[in-house]
């Protein structure tokens, strides 16, 4: 840690609460959120679109070489810039979801991305999520964090929050889905999910996004406490 700017990385599986603790610890913190899954999310979308084969990880790789990604922080949530438009709802929808893991496992993909999220880092403390951010992408981070719960408990979250969007969905296929993605995330060759040997491992399945804040920031050393 450099005078004011640290990093806190926290990791962990789809549904765990990642995103929205990360937002609301950096919330607390007065400090800047960087969501690694949005990004991820925003160049799949692309890549749809533009129909990119997502088994061409050459075809992807240039498409991330000619892409610009903007995040912002705003009260009403994160702000996801694609070539200058406004994708924040848009990377949420079930397909980007699920084809997101066609981007992520791409060798050339992440090196671009890891470097983006680096020059970030430099510049600013963050609050960062993913599932190698305190293996691969921060591995000297300040302090690392590993969020996990049960699979119907994850599987729950995620279909209350696409109800909550007016998304119909099949809960067993939901769940079979959940399960899928998990192993993917896990048996992957580059930057697979697993726990950093110096994280703090954090079991959300029955607790709340501010009671697992406060797990969190009871860890922090007391200068970087607001609450």
């Amino acid at each position: 840690m450099t005078g004011n700017i640290y990093t806190i990385a926290i990791d962990g599986p789809a549904g765990a609460g990642k995103s929205t603790v990360a937002r609301e610890l950096a919330r607390r913190l007065g400090i800047f959120y960087l969501d690694t899954g949005a990004m991820y999310r925003a160049l799949t979308l692309k890549a749809l679109r533009n129909g990119v084969n997502l088994e061409d990880e050459q075809a992807l790789v240039e498409l991330a070489r000619q892409t610009q990604i903007n995040l912002g922080n705003h009260t009403d949530g994160i702000k996801v810039i694609l070539d200058g438009i406004d994708v924040s709802e848009s990377i949420r929808s079930l397909d980007v979801t699920n084809k997101t893991f066609y981007i992520a496992r791409v060798p050339g993909v992440r090196k671009i991305m890891v470097q983006w999220q680096r020059e970030i880092g430099k510049r600013q403390a963050i609050v960062i999520e993913g599932r190698d951010i305190g293996t691969v992408v921060f591995p000297q981070a300040s302090y690392k964090f590993y969020l996990d719960a049960s699979l119907q408990e994850r599987s729950r979250r995620r279909i209350l929050e696409l109800q909550e969007k007016g998304i119909e969905v099949n809960q067993q296929s939901l769940r079979a889905e959940l399960k899928d993605r998990d192993n993917k995330d896990r048996t992957r060759k580059v930057g697979p999910l697993c726990i950093a040997p110096d994280a703090i491992t954090i079991d959300t399945t029955h607790l709340t996004i501010a009671e697992t804040v406060f797990v969190i920031m009871r860890h922090l050393q007391p200068v970087h406490r607001i609450a």
